[in-house]
């Protein structure tokens, strides 16, 4: 894993000496401290967002499951973007953290299960309707583009796939439960109940519906950001033009999940986005250097908040709660 975030880095140190460094430096400093803030504050703004879709998933609903689960989104986004870790890696210490706020394992690891899932197939719903912003603003270049063919060939594959999890969620269960009893006796108790919250879960289309749409926006709120900063760096496109970047740039990201905080794809993937709507590789990576720096300012407070809940829980200090959710 070190080897690949090595590999990413120096592929991304690569690209911003080939379009200049100073270029790339000016760009990004030019949004100055007012601008850096409100980057920040979005950044902020989505980790609530996207808590709360997975919240949806986890009732009753009260203002400390709403805490609860907006901290651990942060906890897990910011680990995935800035530690040595993969997007998996994020996930296990998000629900981690969830669990650190009294909420019960069987519960925590069902809801995760769910809300990946349902962020996989909002995040299918936005390439979709980048793919179409592309083709109709590039209608020549977009149906010829590898990146556009490649991308409709990762939807196809992610929409087999986001379908053969739900399969899986909602009948793949009782198969591994008999492996689990079979192989690892002491882990089939653990797999019929996460099994069991999972189904619990699914019986209640309304929340995932609304956790659907709050993945939705917080996905669309990635071309929010991308918008802002060309807007700041004084480069702007409009927000469609804005959506087909991120929505193709996130596909990316995703193939790439095993790449520690998508270090150098992210910054390929802007580069080469950048010059199909008229802007220069250079601007491109300055967005993406702006997004680095932003994930590191909210991480630290964020790292630093889950760091002091595992020393409390350590020595015996969490305070007493009542779990979240049943088991």
């Amino acid at each position: 894993m070190v080897l690949i975030a090595l590999a990413g880095l120096l592929g991304a140190a690569y690209l911003i000496y080939v379009v200049g460094f100073g270029a790339v430096a000016d760009a990004a400093i030019s949004v100055g401290w007012f601008g850096f803030a409100l980057l920040w504050l979005y950044g902020a703004a989505n980790f609530v967002l996207l808590g709360f879709a997975w919240w949806l998933l986890v009732p009753p609903y009260d203002a400390r499951g709403a805490v609860t689960f907006a901290w651990a989104r942060a906890v897990r986004d910011s680990v995935g973007d800035v530690l040595p870790f993969s997007q998996f890696g994020g996930m296990v210490i998000g629900a981690r953290a969830v669990i650190l706020r009294g909420v019960s394992r069987v519960v925590t690891f069902a809801s995760l299960i769910v809300d990946v899932t349902v962020e996989m197939v909002a995040q299918i719903a936005l390439t979709i309707l980048g793919i179409v912003i592309l083709v109709v603003h590039l209608p020549g270049q977009a149906s010829n583009s590898t990146v556009v063919q490649t991308t409709i060939i990762g939807i196809v594959v992610a929409i087999v796939s986001a379908g053969a999890f739900v399969v899986l969620q909602r009948r793949g269960f009782a198969a591994l439960e008999k492996v689990a009893e079979r192989f690892v006796p002491a882990a089939a108790a653990p797999a019929a109940a996460v099994s069991e919250a999972v189904a619990k879960i699914h019986a209640a289309p309304w929340p995932m519906a609304g956790a659907f749409v709050l993945h939705f926006l917080g996905w669309i709120s990635t071309a929010f950001a991308t918008w802002l900063a060309l807007k700041l760096i004084g480069q702007p496109i409009s927000f469609a033009e804005a959506i087909a970047i991120e929505s193709l740039l996130c596909a990316a990201r995703s193939v790439a999940f095993f790449v520690p905080a998508a270090i150098g794809v992210q910054e390929a993937g802007y580069a080469v986005m950048m010059p199909l709507f008229g802007l220069s590789p250079e601007i491109g990576i300055a967005v993406s250097l702006l997004k680095r720096a932003r994930e590191i300012a909210l991480a630290a407070p964020v790292l630093l908040s889950w760091q002091i809940a595992e020393g409390a829980h350590a020595v015996g200090r969490k305070p007493a709660n009542t779990p979240t959710g049943d088991a």
